[in-house]
């Protein structure tokens, strides 16, 4: 798998997790302290989000790091 299908399936899995749990893209981006169109690109797999900005993501969602590696 590419790096950019990997973004693009990560960003799927975050944006599954943050819309099963009810949070708003825009609360989501608030709690990260990025701008709505950061999470955005997040979401849509067009950037690589740093470790650091993964690890905050998993708290604010309330997952394990790997639950969002777990794609197809």
């Amino acid at each position: 798998m590419k790096g950019e299908e990997l973004y693009k399936r990560v960003g799927l899995k975050i944006r599954e997790i943050r819309t099963l749990k009810g949070m708003s893209l825009q609360s989501f981006s608030d709690h990260l302290n990025i701008e709505y169109s950061n999470a955005i690109r997040i979401e849509k797999g067009r950037t690589n989000p740093t470790l650091g900005t993964l690890y905050k993501i998993c708290q604010i969602l309330e997952i394990k790091l790997v639950d969002i590696f777990e794609v197809e």
